[in-house]
């Protein structure tokens, strides 16, 4: 499965046309995506209408949503991060570092426009899709 992050999903609600909308845009319902719990809060949290935000809340639910919460993903998450920046990179967010270790664990690839997900892609081998 591909778990889709913040990242494309904004720009797609924004109807910014680039590769990872275009792809997004072009493997809609044709084969599994997903996205994690985390991501749904992101996305949901800046939609200002409350009729957008039901609009896009019943859209993204159409998805499998993965719950991500749990302290074994923390403790996973926050060793990545302490490895990454012993390597020289720091990652911004820690919700990131969350996303990334879930999909790491769980075998998913993501489809993503961040660049704090390149350093778990190069040093953990973080499946990711480039269009």
């Amino acid at each position: 499965m591909v778990i889709v992050d913040t990242t494309v999903w904004i720009d797609y609600l924004g109807n910014v046309s680039n590769r990872e909308t275009n792809w997004l845009i072009r493997e809609l319902g044709r084969q599994p995506l997903g996205l994690t719990d985390i991501v749904l809060c992101e996305v949901l949290q800046g939609i200002r209408s409350d009729a957008a935000f039901a609009g896009v809340r019943h859209d993204l639910e159409k998805l499998y949503i993965f719950n991500t919460g749990g302290s074994e993903l923390a403790v996973a998450a926050a060793q990545n991060y302490r490895r990454l920046r012993q390597a020289g990179y720091t990652v911004r967010t820690t919700i990131d570092c969350l996303i990334a270790t879930f999909c790491l664990e769980a075998g998913h690839a993501l489809l993503h426009r961040d660049r704090d997900f390149d350093p778990f892609e190069e040093y953990f081998g973080l499946r990711v899709v480039h269009p």
